[in-house]
This record gives C-alpha cells, structure tokens and sequence, in this order.
C-alpha cells in the first residue's frame, strides 16, 4: 500500500488495530493521541509499543482541538485520514455533554478543516450506531433517515456526519461515515461491557446489568471492523457514504454473559439495576449497504471472538489488573 494515513486516536483500541493492519500493509503511518486520562496510558503504550519499532510510523502526542499545532506539526503529504478520535460512551456522555461537544463537534471540525487546508481527498469517520437511538425500523439501514438519538455522545456523531457532508459538497473531499456497532476483541477499552464483565468474573466480583437482561446489541469483532474500514481506505466511487459496520446479529445481554462465562470458563456473578438514561434498547445492522459498497462481509461470530477475547485477556490478566 503505497499510502500515507493519518489516523486520530491511533493508540486507542480500534485505532491500534487499524496500525497494525497498515504497517502490515507497508503504509506510512502518522497517528495523532492525546493520551486522555479517561483510562490508565500505559494500556494505550502498551498497543503501540510495537509501532514505535517500525520506520514507517510517526506518534504525534497532540489534541485533535490544537489545530495550529497539528498544522505547524505535520507536514508531510497525506492520502486519507481516518478519524477514530473521540469521547467515547454514552454514559459519561449524559455526565459531561460539553466536554463531548468540545471534543468530538469541534475537534472533528478542526480535522476537516486540517483536510482541506492539507487536500487530503479521502476523510473517513468513525460514527456510532448510537445515532439511530431509538429508531424502531430493525434491522438499521443507512437510507432509514429517522434519527433519534438520545444521547449526547449519538448527537456529536450525528454533527460529524454533516459536517462531512458539507465539507465533501464544498471541498471535493471524499467521506465515508462508517457506523460501528458494539466493537469488542482484544485491547478493547477497559469500561466496556465485554472487558469489564471478564474482568469482575476473574475476579470473583459481582457483574452490574443494566435492566432486565432482555437489551440486544449487534456486536462486532475488531478485525471485522478493520476489514470494513481498509475498504474505505481504498473505496473510490461517490463521494459521500454513510454505511454501517456490524455484525448482522442481535446478542441478548444475557446471552452474552453466557457466552463470556463460556469462552472463559468463570462462572459469573450477576446483579441488576434500572436501565439508565442514554442507554438504546436495541442495535442492529443492516450490512447489505457495506456488502456492496466494500465487499464487508464479517467472518467472526459471538463465539469465535469472545474465545479470542479471553484468550487475549488471560496472557495479559496480570498487566491489565494492575492498572
């Protein structure tokens, strides 16, 4: 791959992963991290310590909010950004719905903003299947333009979505939303259900659900992801997309921790509590859009990628325990 990408949030889980799959693939690579305090930095040194043996990679510690420094920083011609940077979840965004604004509107503004003045022609963002919110036509399809989103964190992704479209109109730029749905595997952030969960069971501790059990979720294996998003590295044709990246299937909370209790082995320990506000009742995917825009077609079902979970947690329980 004879390309230079400039990833935001490249130290991040998907973002890692993303690196990985382009030095693999002989690209230069340029990530941007800011290190949030939201988790502990050493999981996110730990996803890169890799890279930083690698020629073909270049750290920028920065904020995606500092858009002078970033100019001034980076100078080097760039073929597609990909956009992962974020406050991520809803919940803390119900906390903190400025800090997300600040963040995820302005500083996915000042990427496009970086684009133009760069003429970076191919932009892909991360969006969220959250921006769907409570839209009963399931399974989601991207043509369904009912949007109600009950979160802050789902409004910021919807913002990104069109700005992107604006910046795309004015600017010849191609954009590519992909909306992730529930992503999981290894190096996954430590507050999302799958990590927690396993590591309250390894623990012996009790496992919090949220509501009855009955909440469905459509989740996606990391690689699956990273498949869908290096399509639309390379995708060439209308210059404006929205397209969904999941799984196709819904998942019962409860029939999750079955399945985490079985690729662990760990019996779990099980309380419930109200439903909070922020929180969908169901995502699905629709896939057919991504099928034949990327050729996406995800290999990995619940039980094959909770097995590489655990797999992935166990050789790394002692590290991510201490943290």
């Amino acid at each position: 791959m004879d390309k230079t990408a400039l990833v935001t949030g490249g130290a991040g889980f998907i973002g890692s992963h993303l690196v990985d799959r382009l030095l693999e693939n002989e690209a230069n690579v340029i990530c941007i991290d800011n290190f949030d305090s939201y988790y502990d930095r050493s999981i996110k040194e730990n996803n890169i310590k890799e890279h930083r043996q690698n020629d073909n990679y270049q750290l920028v510690e920065e904020d995606i909010r500092n858009l002078d420094v970033l100019k001034s920083e980076i100078t080097e011609d760039i073929d597609v950004i990909v956009h992962l940077a974020a406050k991520a979840g809803v919940r803390p965004s119900v906390k903190d719905p400025i800090g997300f604004q600040k963040v995820n509107v302005m500083g996915t503004q000042n990427m496009l903003e970086f684009a133009k003045e760069k003429e970076v022609k191919q932009f892909i963002f991360a969006s969220s299947s959250s921006v769907y919110g409570t839209n009963e036509n399931v399974p989601w399809a991207e043509d369904d333009h009912v949007l109600e989103p009950i979160s802050p964190y789902a409004s910021t992704k919807v913002s990104g979505e069109l700005m992107g479209h604006v910046y795309s109109e004015l600017y010849d730029m191609r954009f590519l939303a992909l909306r992730f749905f529930t992503v999981y595997g290894p190096r996954q952030r430590p507050d999302l259900a799958i990590h927690k969960f396993l590591r309250l069971m390894s623990n012996g501790e009790q496992i919090t659900l949220y509501g009855d059990g009955s909440s469905l979720r459509d989740y996606t294996y990391i690689d699956d992801i990273i498949d869908g998003i290096m399509a639309a590295i390379d995708y060439n044709d209308s210059m404006y997309e929205i397209i969904n990246l999941g799984n196709n299937r819904t998942v019962q909370l409860l029939e999750l921790v079955e399945a985490i209790e079985k690729a662990s082995g760990i019996k779990a320990d099980k309380t419930h509590v109200p439903e909070i506000p922020g929180d969908v009742e169901q995502t699905w995917a629709d896939v057919s859009k991504a099928n034949k825009l990327l050729d996406y077609s995800p290999n990995y079902d619940l039980e094959k990628g909770l097995k590489n979970f655990a797999e992935w947690y166990k050789a790394n329980e002692m590290h991510l325990q201490g943290i």
